[in-house]
């Protein structure tokens, strides 16, 4: 009972102690693993059904908006579970899943498909239609948007 009390305080306050840090951080990864491979058969999907279709670059571009919904689907679904509250809480969520995508993204896009630096940063510049800087975005509130949905939000 007095745990139970400490941890709602330690939520109110914006923050959680050490135990609960290790779960969230390990539920968040856990989380993360089953977004990238949510996102690699997306990418799979979109490269069968859409390239021959739009091309790649187009595809892309409609894969940010798809991949977002995938991405708030499995946020919705994951939130209660990973077990994250407050407004700072669920952006450290959404950070650690930025970082983690940003980094997989570069390091796959270069040693596994071996995609150009100009190739890769393409689909990050607004100016010229590339759109995952908008999918980033959405990927990193998507914990803090379902955890307003949700009700694990204060």
């Amino acid at each position: 009972m007095m745990e139970d009390n400490r941890r709602l305080q330690d939520r109110e306050a914006g923050g959680f102690n050490s135990s609960t840090h290790l779960g969230i951080l390990i539920r968040s990864l856990a989380v993360w693993f089953a977004l990238i491979a949510a996102e690699i058969l997306h990418g799979i999907a979109r490269g069968i059904i859409l390239v021959p279709h739009v091309g790649e670059f187009r595809s892309n571009q409609i894969g940010v908006f798809t991949g977002s919904v995938i991405i708030l689907a499995i946020a919705l679904l994951s939130i209660r579970w990973i077990n994250a509250s407050g407004t700072a809480v669920l952006l450290s969520v959404g950070g650690l899943w930025l970082v983690l995508t940003l980094t997989f993204e570069i390091v796959f896009g270069r040693c596994v498909v071996g995609a150009s630096w100009e190739r890769i940063s393409a689909d990050f510049n607004l100016l010229k239609g590339g759109l995952l800087p908008i999918g980033m975005l959405i990927l990193l509130l998507s914990p803090l948007l379902a955890g307003k949905i949700r009700g694990t939000s204060r």
